[in-house]
């Protein structure tokens, strides 16, 4: 499973994504559940990482809570992050919404 891998870690047994805790570099292969998968883009400290198939409107679940939606499809080990989900508490974390909400 992925979160065997040093450089991904579970924080929680409820999470659906894993956290990078070493640069993951594009074709690094990854453990998956019986086989393994190459990374197909990198991913930096810190980054979530699919746990398992998501699909555009899944929750992200993090320490075991929500703590977004998907706005588009991840495969097992593919990056997750505010290109391919969103927050389900803040509008947006770009400086047009922090203008917005002023």
């Amino acid at each position: 499973m992925l979160q065997d891998d040093a450089r991904l870690i579970l924080l929680h047994p409820d999470d659906n994504v894993l956290i990078c805790v070493r640069t993951i570099e594009t074709g690094d292969i990854l453990p998956a559940s019986g086989g393994t998968i190459p990374a197909r883009e990198g991913i930096a400290i810190g980054h979530k990482v699919a746990r398992v198939p998501l699909k555009a409107g899944d929750k992200v679940v993090k320490y075991g809570a929500p703590i977004g939606s998907m706005t588009a499809d991840a495969g097992t080990g593919d990056w997750v992050h505010m290109h391919n989900m969103k927050s389900d508490y803040i509008s947006s974390h770009t400086r047009t919404a922090l203008e917005e909400g002023a």
